[in-house]
């Protein structure tokens, strides 16, 4: 396969992900990761994966959906939290502890997500990961991958995802690379 098939393919590849909602498993029973859902999804991925807590990474917002997630949410009894990141800025180090503490406090399982569940909820996952679950380095990193429709690629708008976990390695116990 040449270059264009392999760029046609992976093209393919994450045009399916956005269409599936780009849900994963990240730790089983503890932390799940996705693109935006529609409320109407909720009661299924309650069912499905037992989920207590949605964390929304893109914030409170006034728009339908976000009103639409609280409700639902709140009707199904689950936790929801509103932690407002923005995948073109570095998260500052209050932010990796904030996010890490309502991670870590919140009921399980959760379910983490912002719009595309690439970038945002990649950090969130290799967060949990690093930080939680003393995974290791290279399982944290992969959560900010390709695979999950993150391009790791300095100066691509969301390279600044790979720029904060960079900087926070030693706050993580891991030597950096």
């Amino acid at each position: 396969m040449g270059l264009w098939g392999a760029v046609l393919l992976t093209g393919t590849y994450l045009i399916i992900e956005q269409l599936i909602g780009n849900f994963h498993t990240v730790v089983p029973g503890q932390l799940y990761r996705s693109a935006q859902i529609d409320a109407d999804e909720l009661p299924a991925i309650q069912a499905k994966y037992g989920v207590r807590t949605v964390i929304n990474l893109r914030g409170a917002s006034s728009k339908p959906w976000h009103a639409a997630e609280v409700a639902e949410s709140e009707r199904l009894g689950m936790t929801h939290i509103d932690y407002g990141l923005s995948a073109g800025r570095e998260l500052t180090q209050k932010q990796v502890e904030e996010l890490v503490t309502i991670m870590r406090d919140a009921p399980k399982p959760i379910l983490v997500h912002c719009k595309g569940g690439s970038d945002r909820s990649g950090i969130a996952s290799a967060l949990y990961i690093a930080a939680i679950e003393k995974g290791s380095e290279e399982a944290a990193e992969w959560q900010l991958s390709l695979f999950y429709g993150h391009f790791p690629i300095p100066y691509f708008p969301a390279w600044a995802m790979d720029e904060t976990f960079e900087r926070i390695e030693p706050w993580l116990g891991y030597s950096g690379s």
